[in-house]
């Protein structure tokens, strides 16, 4: 878990990490949503509809977003403000997702950062992208 307080950012750092995208964590999801959409749980629906199987939830996709902010940037200070996000391609399961993210702005007032974030798959195809402003919560 990355430690930055506001004043060690700079506009321009990056942080990432990866993760495999498993069938229990699908599991885990709709356990906890209740969300039983045929397209994320019945391989024939979801290729009856035009995807390769079933479809990862776009919010379970997202929710990696709440890693990038709370552990790596700015990590244990964080406090995400807002998330604006677009899904771009379909996540199956067993793909190996890369969440990126990149400081794009700075607003010293209140403390607040601007990130430019994107998941990628193992294969470089971008999954989702947006961006999310997160306060720094107190200094070291």
């Amino acid at each position: 878990m990355n430690h930055y307080s506001y004043s060690d950012l700079k506009i321009g750092q990056t942080e990432c990490f990866t993760v495999k995208i498993e069938d229990r964590m699908l599991a885990s999801f709709r356990n906890i949503t209740g969300d039983v959409n045929p397209l994320h749980m019945n391989d024939d629906f979801a290729q009856g509809n035009g995807y390769a199987g079933c479809v990862v939830y776009g919010m379970l996709t997202a929710s990696f977003l709440s890693t990038l902010a709370g552990v790596y940037l700015p990590g244990e200070r964080s406090l995400i403000q807002s998330i604006e996000s677009k899904f771009v391609n379909p996540v199956y399961v067993g793909d190996e997702l890369t969440i990126r993210g990149i400081i794009l702005a700075l607003n010293d007032t209140v403390k607040q950062i601007e990130i430019k974030v994107e998941i990628k798959n193992q294969n470089g195809i971008k999954v989702l992208r947006g961006k999310m402003k997160v306060g720094v919560t107190g200094e070291a």
